[in-house]
């Protein structure tokens, strides 16, 4: 098997506030994914940063006396925190506020407009007169026009579910200032994304999208692109467009460009080339893994943009739903809006990680974290089951036979068998279908534990002159538990771990070609605890505040 060269992204987290359980879900999808590449022997790297720019993270500095600058980095530190908190394995965490940024921004831009991809025009906006800045729709409030529910966003209504122009808000005020809104022209840039009708229109015909979301796209497209309004007026946290003064780029031009500036950054640390991964003509390859919500700009303005300015698309972009909470939105008055560290104050990560695992698969439905049935599964496969068979032979190997292994594996069938299995398994996680693997390796682990309650080693124990008897079933139980966690190291990164030092050898899914014989492994000590309802209950009631 030849070794590929991979560059994987997931979205951009938004530079305002803390990382929450569906910032997670997708952070643990593309980390798992990243792993298993990188457990294949495949030169994999993961980069990602903060999405750091637009009127929201100026507005929230402004609140705290603080700069953006001081803002995004405080955001910054509780983000890397979070994602280390849950073992994601970035090579790069940067942030689109950098130099990277800025310079790939302006050369983007240049190429696009090189090739008379942007044309401005005027647009009428609503005006905050005191706060001196134009307003985007969810910093307007009014009456609703439809059910006349008072204190609504200018763009719908959260009592009746009406979407409507903010022109139509009766009694509309400023969110930030209180002022009646005035009308406002202003000079805007855009990019022609109906000169790429044809692109996009092949591009959604390729293998590169799941069927519903290039379903989704091809809607757009067939309904006929609309120029996408790429500028924002001064006041802005951001970069000032080149050649147009007080004119700064909006935060979802230079977004996905941080993908780029953080590879970029990464590169110029470690030396890795980064042209093959963006130039076109490569065999390397690019995936993006996003939510379902933000397909229209990875899906159809960043291949435009990325082909206008002469840059490689993407090998595929692979999107996710929503994470639900007990079958509901998350929701700050029931406990189940979980943040990130939250959560960590009170559980093991490996368990999310897990369980994450054995719901995900390919395709884009939304994921629920059934709390009842996150404490029943992560106990029962991984504690009743994985782990249990390594804490079953242990004891016997270690009292009697100084933790070493038979010199002949008595059952080089069973164990053939769960190697055998891993070509399967590594196909379900190279199709993102961890939910299939994850049943597959919990399959095979009931089948080491039959093999364990069929020979009894605490029966054999008691009866004389089966010593070796009890030492060759408790060495094929370790064989067995050696290549369970091997498949499952991607999932559990430091419960692998525990298992390397356990095991005295390094899980490595290549090395899987034959059972350990006359190996000697190392006392057994526990390599996750059960899952405590009271500790799941204790973070519930903490997410309420």
């Amino acid at each position: 098997m030849s070794s590929r060269n991979i560059l994987v992204t997931s979205a951009l987290p938004y530079a305002n506030a803390p990382l929450h359980l569906g910032h997670m879900l997708e952070q643990v999808q593309t980390d798992i994914w990243v792993r298993f590449q990188r457990s294949r022997g495949h030169h994999c790297r993961y980069v990602c940063a903060d999405d750091a720019h637009g009127t929201a993270i100026m507005l929230s500095a402004e609140q705290q006396g603080v700069t953006p600058e001081t803002h995004i980095a405080n955001i910054k530190a509780l983000h890397e925190a979070d994602s280390a908190g849950f073992s994601i394995s970035f090579d790069n965490y940067h942030s689109t506020h950098s130099a990277e940024n800025k310079a790939w921004s302006e050369t983007i831009f240049k190429r696009l407009d090189a090739n008379n991809d942007i044309t401005s025009r005027s647009v009428v906006q609503a005006y905050d007169p005191e706060k001196g800045l134009f307003l985007a729709d969810r910093f307007i409030k009014g009456t609703c026009p439809r059910c006349k529910a008072p204190d609504q966003y200018g763009d719908n209504c959260e009592v009746c579910g009406a979407t409507y122009s903010p022109t139509d808000v009766i009694d509309p005020v400023s969110a930030l200032s209180g002022a009646t809104p005035i009308e406002k022209s202003s000079e805007h840039l855009f990019f022609q994304l109906s000169h790429f009708q044809s692109l996009l229109s092949d591009w959604i015909s390729t293998d590169s999208l799941q069927t519903p979301i290039a379903n989704k796209l091809r809607e757009w497209v067939d309904a006929g692109l609309q120029d996408w309004d790429i500028s924002r007026d001064a006041p802005y946290f951001g970069f000032e467009i080149p050649g147009h003064p007080s004119k700064y780029f909006y935060v979802w031009l230079d977004a996905p460009i941080g993908y780029i500036a953080s590879h970029q950054n990464l590169c110029d640390r470690t030396g890795d080339d980064f042209d093959s991964y963006w130039q076109p003509g490569h065999d390397t390859e690019l995936y993006h893994f996003i939510g379902k919500d933000i397909i229209n700009f990875h899906g159809l303005f960043w291949p435009a943009m990325l082909a206008s300015a002469g840059l490689r698309q993407p090998t595929a972009i692979f999107a996710h739903g929503f994470l639900t909470v007990d079958g509901t939105k998350m929701s700050k008055s029931r406990g189940t809006f979980i943040m990130a560290s939250t959560y960590l104050e009170h559980l093991d990560p490996e368990y999310l990680r897990y369980y994450f695992a054995a719901k995900l698969g390919p395709h884009v439905d939304d994921m629920d974290l059934n709390l009842e049935d996150f404490v029943q599964r992560v106990n029962s496969d991984l504690v009743g089951k994985v782990v249990n068979i390594a804490s079953r032979c242990a004891g016997f190997l270690r009292k009697r036979f100084d933790n070493e292994l038979s010199a002949q594996c008595t059952e080089p069938e069973l164990v053939g068998e769960l190697i055998t299995a891993g070509d399967s398994i590594a196909a379900l996680y190279e199709a993102r279908d961890f939910q299939r693997a994850m049943r597959e390796i919990v399959a095979l682990a009931d089948r080491a534990n039959q093999y364990i309650d069929d020979k009894k080693p605490w029966v054999l124990a008691k009866e004389e002159g089966r010593e070796q008897d009890v030492q060759d079933a408790c060495s094929v139980g370790i064989n067995c538990f050696r290549v369970l966690m091997t498949y499952l190291k991607p999932v559990l990164p430091q419960m692998a771990q525990k298992s390397e030092l356990f095991l005295g050898l390094s899980l490595d899914w290549t090395a899987l070609n034959a059972p350990l014989q006359g190996h000697v492994i190392n006392d057994f000590s526990p390599l996750i605890q059960r899952v405590d309802p009271d500790a799941v209950n204790a973070m519930v009631e903490d997410s309420k505040r």
